[in-house]
């Protein structure tokens, strides 16, 4: 049997010692049977499908990327119980655990993203905890670190007085081969960048109208419809801008506001809009963005806290990001203290 799938028994058994074999939930669990979504999108909940071992422990799970070569890139902060300091988790596409990485990211360790450049692959990483933005090969040297771009202005306006203003939460890539960031745990702007770190212009600022952003913290190039779409998540919803003419600002387009709560980022495969919402759920858009499923819907909760027993099969506490798997399967990280890493597999 492989270890995830051993892993994965073994959290149902223990679940199910603590609560009723009655309990519809715990037994579906131990028989792998707790399904999610409706319709064409139906998936097998697999709670803990990644699991570090032994002197590793997660923090909070707040990254995941995948590699051409399949193999998945986990970003936390680190739990307490570590005796390394690695903030990067890697594992196979099997869910075996491979190394671990990138210890000066301890404590920050959240928006992870891959992009493919001159032939190569390399990880964006945004660290909440020194406030930088980073670049790295895939097996965590870092190329280049940035703070934040103290000459950047928003409307002739000059936008940070010192580095502490800024907080980068997440990245996203442009077509062109430049770089969104959003700084959404700042003074909510989302600027562009070069790919190799040179600020180019600000996209949009802090407010609730038209145009503006509160907590920006996740954003991507949707290419279904050739705009950005950041998660405006203090405001309760996703906003889309498109690009103007050279020296121009960038427009407002649209906002996405049904099924949305507080939307953290994002993914495309096809026609679908993968959003991991930190409201208790992982909601799927179909391509013109209506909700198609919402998956593990565990809202109301008051988990975040607790011990992994408490938590409820098939229910999610705080999805924090989230990517569709080569194999079509989602993975969710959540924003937890102990961390967890759960695989959506899709049904046929």
């Amino acid at each position: 049997m492989d270890s995830p799938r051993r892993a994965f028994l073994q959290t149902a058994a223990g679940l199910a010692a603590v609560l009723p074999f009655s309990n519809a939930f715990a037994s579906a669990l131990l028989a792998g049977e707790v399904i999610t979504g409706t319709g064409d999108y139906r998936y097998r909940v697999q709670h803990d499908w990644l699991m570090p071992p032994e002197g590793l422990a997660w923090g909070d799970t707040h990254g995941v990327a995948q590699d051409k070569a399949g193999n998945i890139f986990i970003s936390h902060t680190v739990g307490a119980s570590a005796t390394k300091d690695d903030a990067i988790y890697v594992f196979t596409g099997e869910g075996k655990f491979v190394r671990s990485m990138c210890p000066e990211f301890k404590g920050g360790g959240h928006g992870l993203d891959i992009r493919t450049e001159d032939g190569g692959e390399f990880l964006y990483h945004c660290d909440v905890n020194r406030r930088r933005l980073a670049k790295s090969t895939l097996d965590g040297k870092i190329l280049w670190e940035k703070g934040a771009a103290l000459d950047a202005k928003f409307s002739s306006a000059q936008i940070y007085a010192n580095e502490n203003d800024w907080n980068p939460t997440n990245v996203a890539f442009c077509p062109s081969g430049d770089i969104f960031v959003a700084d959404g745990y700042g003074k909510s702007f989302v600027h562009c960048y070069t790919k190799d770190g040179v600020y180019k212009e600000t996209i949009c600022g802090s407010g609730s109208a038209p145009g503006q952003v509160a907590q920006p913290h996740g954003l991507w190039w949707d290419d279904r419809r050739g705009l950005l779409a950041i998660a405006d998540r203090a405001n309760r919803r996703i906003q889309y801008f498109a690009p103007a003419a050279a020296g121009e600002p960038w427009k407002h387009v649209s906002f996405v506001t049904q099924g949305m709560r507080q939307p953290c980022h994002f993914k495309t495969r096809g026609d679908l809009l993968l959003v991991p919402d930190l409201s208790s759920v992982v909601t799927l858009l179909g391509k013109n963005n209506e909700p198609v499923a919402s998956l593990c819907d565990g809202d109301p909760t008051s988990l975040r806290g607790a011990a992994r027993e408490a938590f409820i099969p098939g229910k999610f506490v705080h999805p924090h990001s989230a990517t569709f798997l080569a194999d079509g399967s989602i993975l969710v990280v959540e924003w937890v203290p102990n961390g967890r890493v759960t695989r959506l597999e899709r049904m046929s």
